[in-house]
């Protein structure tokens, strides 16, 4: 008579990926009466802490879809900033060299509860407003120090021109773009006496280092918002000076910013600048926000496009030269592949939102909250008389 194969014999499954279960036969613990099944041990799980999982939930309104921990309640619930008036400087003044005051979260509050801080922004919604309905081709008047403005920018377009990247092996950085930002650097004292006037000629040792600071990095060959709001604070150096007027204010956007961006997405194509703190998928963009701002301006109250007008490829050929909200969503996909809700969720998200004048509100509140509030991006701002720290940062 054969005998009977044990238990333990057996050979095991080799498709069985958790440890067999306690029997009668193998564990004298195990009561024979009692459930012989357990919970398998819990399985590691493939994201870290550090990258959670891309779990994409559309937000509609307001236009926020932020990544997990963070609170956007607190940019729901915050106040839309306000345009303010910039405040002149007075003749004489002493000008002094910028340099880097905020360091922690508590440096950042002390900075956005400021006179500064009010004014800088308030200056920005004061430009968004006075592009609010317009085409980026409609009149205007611009000034001769606009065009001078105008014309500095397309140099350093053409610069792009007659410094071609170098041959290299790695996609982002290219070398040739040290080179293009040191001509910048060297040229810049005679860029900026192109539009001061002559009482005016001492302050370019202030406002000299926001105007080098506003196209990249030449260490780390990058750009990104902080950049973006450097340009902005040199606008605003010179509006408090009295070179820029309000009078001005369309013309600063229709022609001397979209000329900027140009440029920008020029150096950025050429020499693969690396995105600066960029938020990857959960950012709105990798490089820009501005242009956001400013182009959700444009097309508050217009008859036909609607936010969800981002989706039309008509719409987006035959009007993107027109509205600068219009040109980033092209951009964006000339550069990215793949479908557009994956590697740009929170753009596809506004598009839910039912008319520009939520979108440009919100994109107000979220500059705020997710640039200025932001210690690793307002680490490298600037500070000097112009755009002043102190104990209150009173102007």
């Amino acid at each position: 008579m054969e005998k009977p194969q044990d238990h333990n014999d057996r050979e095991p499954s080799k498709s069985r990926t958790t440890p067999a279960s306690p029997t009668c036969a193998s564990s004298a613990s195990v009561k024979c009466a009692g459930s012989t099944s357990f919970h398998p041990p819990p399985t590691q799980s493939p994201w870290s802490e550090i990258s959670p999982p891309p779990t994409y939930r559309p937000i509609r309104s307001p236009a926020i879809n932020p990544p997990p921990n963070t609170n956007s309640q607190a940019i729901i619930l915050a106040p839309v900033p306000q345009s303010q008036k910039v405040l002149t400087i007075s003749l004489p003044h002493t000008f002094q060299s910028p340099s880097k005051k905020i360091h922690s979260p508590d440096d950042i509050r002390q900075f956005i509860n400021s006179d500064s801080s009010k004014n800088f922004l308030g200056f920005i919604v004061s430009l968004s407003e006075s592009i609010r309905s317009h085409k980026t081709s409609d009149s205007f008047h611009e000034s001769t120090t606009l065009k001078k403005i105008v014309s500095i920018i397309e140099t350093l377009i053409q610069w792009t021109e007659e410094i071609p990247p170098a041959q290299q092996s790695s996609r982002y950085g290219n070398i040739s773009y040290r080179t293009w930002h040191n001509r910048l650097v060297e040229n810049s004292e005679s860029l900026m006496l192109q539009i001061l006037p002559e009482l005016l000629k001492s302050s370019m040792v202030e406002i000299v280092p926001y105007f080098t600071d506003s196209f990249g990095n030449s260490s780390r060959i990058d750009y990104g918002t902080g950049h973006e709001t450097n340009f902005a604070a040199w606008l605003y150096c010179l509006a408090r000076m009295g070179v820029i007027e309000e009078a001005d204010y369309q013309a600063l956007v229709s022609r001397v910013f979209v000329t900027y961006i140009e440029l920008m997405r020029k150096l950025q194509l050429v020499y693969n600048l690396e995105p600066a703190g960029s938020h990857g998928v959960w950012g709105l963009d990798d490089y820009h926000f501005l242009p956001f701002i400013f182009g959700s301006s444009q097309l508050i109250n217009h008859k036909f496009m609607k936010p969800k007008s981002i989706h039309n490829e008509d719409i987006l050929e035959n009007f993107s030269n027109e509205y600068m909200y219009l040109s980033c969503i092209v951009f964006i996909k000339k550069v990215k592949k793949g479908l557009f809700a994956e590697h740009s969720p929170l753009l596809d998200d506004i598009s839910g939102v039912p008319n520009w004048n939520k979108v440009n509100s919100g994109l107000l509140k979220m500059y705020r909250a997710e640039v200025l509030e932001k210690v690793p991006i307002m680490q490298h701002f600037l500070f000097g008389s112009l755009i002043q720290w102190s104990l209150h940062c009173q102007l």
